[in-house]
């Protein structure tokens, strides 16, 4: 496989090694990457006029990737009626439900501490009032134009930043609708893949039109859009080398951006090197801990845009997610995909919810900590934070048997063990395994129920 295949495999992006990663030497940096450790849970979505269609977002524009993108695409097989139809879309986005006050309380109010946001993906469709292309939500050709909401970026970004969260900004370093980068009349004719219809080394004026439209795009986000805490660039196989090297000076872009936004982290994902602050696991979580920053980008559902009648993790499943991926060092960026109308799906709302609520009652186990051995173990999950040690029991379904009695397997020394949720300090005993502790009936064991998990705080001193 070419090393732009090896990058992306049916839309899941790979992740840069542990052992790969730039330590930053400023120190404003360094503790900004602490501030990132330390939230855990964003809010990540996924939004365009693709969620019209209730199809993966983009990737049907291209053609090598026909193969899995085309799936469940029925009423079109030409590839180029499909482009046409799918770049239309603009002409009929128009989300006049859209709440942005209503979903960063949400967002708030179940646990959330950052929106990582779209701003837009490799179709090119901008959610910003960008001076660069009519191709943009406020464009003359989208009848959302006209609404109060209209520059959906400023909406959302405002609205999530009064609720405390802080914002990440998604952007897609390729742009399929652009002449720049996919211009016509080229050698590889009508025939897409992800990367340029040309090689840059060939036409270097054409892809320096590109370069500075991409420049000028992402400085319009960090100029005219507020405090952006996170660049998080997609499409990694825009970079040096390559099948076809597509250099868009990225470090001489963000150095620019950082005199005025000096706290800006960067996560130029899968390129690696000191722009790439932030690794990102897609759809997938990490075999051991990593202690580095990283963050793991899942869907709540089995897509990152919008799907009709799409099947929601239930909750047991997103609260381990959560703790794996906790224990093990990194954040979780939970996507949902948006409704073409503006609402999000109920089905979402609900386990939003519902995480929100688990999280009420044990968040003090999972902001703010950092990788405790023995980290994760499938069935105990462990963090830690100043004098405590956090251990969570995980129950795979309802149906597992509870007893009484409990090892959590810490083999450090405790002088307390209480009831995470409460102050209750329980009855335990150092033994072999590690801490044995006694549950009372208050704790749920004989309720004939498994709960989601146990939480225990231990003290360590």
């Amino acid at each position: 496989m070419a090393q732009d295949e090896q990058i992306v495999e049916a839309g899941v992006h790979h992740f840069s090694k542990e052992e790969e990663w730039v330590k930053p030497e400023d120190p404003l940096l360094l503790e900004r990457l602490e501030w990132f450790k330390d939230q855990k849970l964003g809010l990540m979505m996924h939004w365009g006029p693709y969620s019209q269609l209730g199809v993966v977002e983009s990737w049907a524009l291209s053609d090598e990737d026909a193969d899995w993108s085309r799936e469940g695409i029925d009423w079109e097989t030409d590839g180029e009626n499909l482009k046409r139809e799918y770049f239309g879309l603009n002409r009929t986005f128009n989300p006049i439900r859209l709440q942005p006050e209503a979903w960063a309380k949400l967002a708030a109010d179940s646990g959330f501490k950052y929106l990582l946001f779209t701003t837009k993906h490799h179709d090119g469709f901008c959610m910003w009032d960008t001076h660069t292309t009519d191709y943009r939500v406020t464009g003359p050709d989208c009848p959302f134009h006209a609404h109060k909401h209209a520059d959906i970026c400023r909406e959302l970004f405002d609205a999530f930043r009064n609720e405390g969260l802080a914002v990440a900004a998604y952007f897609s370093k390729a742009d399929w609708h652009t002449p720049y980068y996919w211009a016509p009349g080229m050698a590889r004719g009508q025939t897409t893949w992800r990367g340029p219809s040309y090689d840059p080394a060939e036409y270097p004026w054409l892809w320096e039109q590109f370069v500075q439209f991409t420049h000028e795009q992402m400085n319009e986000l960090l100029t005219r859009y507020g405090r952006i805490d996170v660049l998080w660039l997609d499409a990694g196989w825009v970079r040096s080398g390559g099948r076809v090297s597509q250099d868009i000076r990225l470090g001489e872009f963000v150095e620019r951006a950082r005199q005025t936004q000096p706290w800006l982290l960067a996560a130029d994902r899968t390129v690696g090197g000191p722009y790439e602050n932030i690794v990102t696991p897609e759809q997938a979580i990490p075999d051991r801990p990593m202690n580095i920053p990283w963050e793991s980008c899942i869907t709540l559902g089995t897509s990152f845009s919008f799907r009709y009648e799409d099947e929601y993790k239930s909750t047991r499943r997103l609260v381990h997610m959560l703790l794996e991926i906790v224990s093990k060092g990194g954040n979780l960026a939970l996507n949902v995909g948006p409704q073409p109308d503006g609402r999000l799906p109920e089905g979402a709302v609900k386990r939003i919810k519902e995480l929100g609520a688990w999280l009420e009652q044990y968040g003090e186990g999972i902001y703010g900590t950092r990788i405790c051995d023995p980290y994760f173990t499938g069935e105990w999950a462990f963090t830690s934070k100043a004098d405590h040690v956090y251990a969570f029991r995980l129950y795979p379904d309802e149906q597992t048997p509870v007893t009484a009695e409990l090892v959590i397997p810490y083999a450090r020394e405790g002088v307390a063990v209480e009831e995470l949720g409460s102050k209750r300090r329980l009855e335990f005993e150092r033994c072999g395994e590690g801490i044995k502790v006694q549950l009372s009936e208050a704790d749920g064991w004989a309720a004939g129920e498994a709960p989601i998990a146990h939480a225990f705080r231990i003290l360590t001193r």
